[in-house]
């Protein structure tokens, strides 16, 4: 069954807009994507159509780090206790859905609530959904409540074995501390030194795995990169509780290898500059612009679940973006195909291009005159199939 859709504008991508576009969906894939006369002329004659005269089609969003075990208030921890995690991890995954993500990667859960989240959507709509099970941490370390503490190199490794077996797309470990976690390692302090993230990388990848580290801490960061991960998840490149050493040739590392970075940052951002002054979060969040400068790849990704970063609200954070002085086509780009190459899907989505999977959004307005208009989703299709 054909699906047709019609817009004033389509984005193949986001530095190519076409203006009265269209896209043709066959089977759950992408046919065409182009002016609206070449492709209607491909499509069936039965085929379902839908016209959205001042709307704009583009690839679905990602956000590359969430944790849906976590309900994002202030008693999230608590509420990780109660047990009954996966009706509400459900409903998490789909309102991101119908907020015009299709893609997601948990980077973090219990007992792997992910891959159980995964399977209970088998038959329905869901985003596409990439799973890490329990992150590698130190005893009492940050999220050790996730279950995923290790005590020495023949435990990391029956850890992983047990995360591959479970159905982990990506394998976690806290390089640093962190800012939930009481009593453990501070953010700028390393958890691991370079040896052991070496044994983590080099075990992941015997079944296949890529490596996201967790790495507030210089240190951790520079350990983690020459590790060989391949993404640094908040790359914050902290050495105390309001200093930071970016480090260049860190981040021409990242560039060399591909590595990617992605800031984990909410809708929050304007709660933090507010509070933190602008000098200060400047020098926090202008390591997004530094690292873009190096030619680091920056990924999507919000850490959804903490507290007030929720998980229908992309474009608050993406707004991040556009206040540190990035081109709307620079956001669009890093939302969509970037992070699918980050992620290793770049010949899966990412684009709306023939033979790649549908996942497409389509808003009212412009996206490229105004982030605002990715808050009116119109149609939502995850893999062909509507939210």
């Amino acid at each position: 069954m054909d699906t047709l859709i019609t817009a004033g504008r389509v984005l193949p991508r986001p530095s190519m807009p076409i203006e009265d576009g269209a896209v043709l969906v066959r089977d759950g894939v992408l046919v065409a994507a182009g002016p609206r006369a070449d492709v209607v002329a491909q499509a069936s004659p039965d085929a379902s159509r839908h016209d959205f005269p001042t709307g704009t089609a583009l690839a679905g969003l990602f956000n590359v780090h969430v944790h849906l075990a976590f309900d994002a208030s202030r008693e999230m921890l608590a509420h990780l206790e109660d047990g009954a995690l996966l009706d509400g991890a459900r409903s998490r995954l789909s309102s991101m859905l119908r907020s015009g993500v299709t893609t997601v990667r948990d980077l973090g859960d219990r007992d792997h609530l992910g891959a159980a989240v995964r399977e209970s959507f088998s038959d329905e709509v869901a985003p596409r959904l990439l799973v890490s099970g329990p992150p590698i941490t130190v005893p009492d370390g940050h999220c050790h409540f996730f279950g995923g503490a290790v005590t020495s190199d023949d435990s990391i490794r029956a850890l992983i074995d047990a995360n591959a077996a479970a159905g982990a797309d990506v394998i976690k470990v806290m390089a640093s501390g962190g800012q939930i976690t009481e009593g453990g390692a501070d953010m700028w302090e390393s958890q691991f030194d370079a040896r052991q993230l070496s044994l983590i990388v080099a075990h992941a990848a015997s079944h296949g795995l890529p490596v996201a580290a967790h790495a507030h801490g210089a240190d951790a960061i520079e350990a983690a990169v020459e590790a060989g991960v391949s993404t640094v998840e908040h790359c914050s490149f902290l050495t105390g509780p309001r200093s930071f050493d970016r480090r260049e040739p860190v981040a021409k590392r990242m560039a060399a290898q591909g590595i990617s970075a992605c800031s984990t940052s909410s809708r929050n951002w304007r709660v933090i500059v507010e509070k933190l002054g602008d000098e200060t979060a400047q020098a926090m969040y202008g390591r997004l612009p530094w690292l873009e400068e190096h030619g680091v790849r920056l990924l999507a990704g919000t850490d959804a679940g903490l507290p007030g970063s929720v998980f229908d609200d992309p474009v608050g954070a993406l707004e991040l973006y556009e206040w540190l002085g990035f081109p709307r086509r620079r956001i669009l780009e890093i939302a969509t195909e970037d992070s699918a190459a980050g992620l290793g899907l770049a010949e899966v989505t990412g684009r709306l291009e023939p033979g790649l999977a549908a996942d497409v959004l389509v808003v009212e307005g412009d996206p490229l005159a105004s982030l605002a208009a990715l808050r009116n989703p119109l149609l939502v299709l995850a893999q062909g199939r509507a939210a």
